[in-house]
């Protein structure tokens, strides 16, 4: 049954959007949040049905639960896994995904998982207090998992779309571990975001029991299937990688960050953020093997710029900027690894992920 609000509920809401309204201009988000009240009001005057007022109320009900938790954390970097939820705790995909979690949790990383059962409480469990739990209600299968604070780690999601956006919003990396309809999913839209530079470039790795073809056989299909009917690039396999190997698939998602620490567009310009200089030498090289991404100029050293001023956690890191083509996204990723490609073995903290 519907709960209509009270006549006091209302006055107090009322009182809030009044206070809010008065104070857009002094707010840092004013206009964002003026825009957002605006579509709510011109949606008020159409003739949108209760179903829709349903999927706005819920999306914003999952969206401000997801906001509220994890802001306190939005300086953490954070692995997001995906797998089966049928996995058995005695499978040897289980025990792959508990000592992932752990050991990328000791590399300085959080977890995030939806909570349930199989894989996904493995990496909860492998993670312990370092992990978030995004969960959802399904007629079967999905009840929290058990290893992730319901306090202040979990969050319960209406919509899967909402889930979903938040999965990748708060990711720096991606693992995979074999999975159903469900994990398939979650990995192509990953997958096509990143393709499509809908989202920041991050590292996806799939990984597979010692031995295991799941990963291997699926990207047999892409190369036979997609590849050589030219659906997609070669470039975009530079997107994902396989490996059996948990210290392996750990080493690759710190060494995406070793040198390469964010990005961002500022106007036309594609700004690359780093945690150390690279040399003049590097940059050269940069500019010789990555021109034909560039609509013009050249990959130059940066200052910061006016726009990223309210960034103030990463003001002091040093940058590079282009004329970025904006479709290339699989050379993106071929350069940010060339960029990393300064990174000294024998000095742990260029290498090291927590250095940002």
């Amino acid at each position: 049954m519907a709960t209509i609000p009270s006549r006091s509920d209302i006055d107090a809401l009322s009182h809030d959007l009044y206070k809010l309204v008065n104070n857009l201009e002094s707010n840092e988000h004013g206009e964002l949040i003026y825009n957002a009240l605006k579509s709510i009001s011109q949606l008020s005057q159409t003739d949108a049905e209760r179903l829709d007022w349903k999927i706005l109320a819920g999306s914003l009900q999952d969206m401000q639960k997801a906001i509220a938790m994890f802001y306190p954390h939005r300086f953490n970097r954070k692995v997001s896994i995906f797998g089966s939820a049928r996995t058995d705790a005695n499978e040897p995909e289980y025990r792959q995904a508990f000592e992932f979690s752990e050991k990328i949790t000791k590399q300085g990383f959080m977890v995030i998982t939806g909570a349930g059962g199989g894989i996904m409480a493995a990496g909860n469990k492998g993670a312990g207090n370092n992990s978030f739990g995004l969960n959802i209600s399904l007629p079967f299968e999905q009840s929290s998992n058990g290893f992730v604070s319901e306090a202040s780690h979990l969050v319960k999601f209406r919509y899967f779309f909402t889930r979903k956006l938040y999965f990748i919003k708060e990711s720096d990396a991606i693992a995979l571990f074999p999975g159903g309809f469900g994990t398939q999913d979650e990995f192509f839209e990953c997958l096509t975001l990143c393709q499509t530079g809908r989202t920041t470039p991050c590292p996806i790795v799939l990984i597979d029991k010692q031995g295991g073809d799941y990963w291997k056989d699926w990207d047999v299909f892409v190369q036979n299937n997609l590849l050589e009917r030219g659906l997609i690039t070669k470039e975009d396999r530079s997107l994902y990688k396989i490996t059996d190997d948990i210290d392996e698939a750990c080493q690759f998602i710190a060494s995406f960050y070793s040198v390469y620490h964010s990005c961002r567009w500022v106007g036309d310009q594609f700004v690359i953020r780093l945690h150390i200089e690279i040399t003049d030498e590097h940059l050269d090289r940069l500019n010789d093997n990555f021109s034909d991404i560039l609509t013009s100029g050249k990959i130059e050293r940066s200052a910061v710029l006016p726009k990223e001023a309210n960034e103030t956690h990463i003001l002091d890191l040093p940058r590079l900027k282009m004329h970025f083509n904006q479709h290339g996204f699989g050379r993106l990723y071929q350069l940010i690894a060339a960029i990393n490609d300064t990174c000294d073995s024998e000095n742990p903290l260029i290498c090291h992920p927590e250095q940002r």
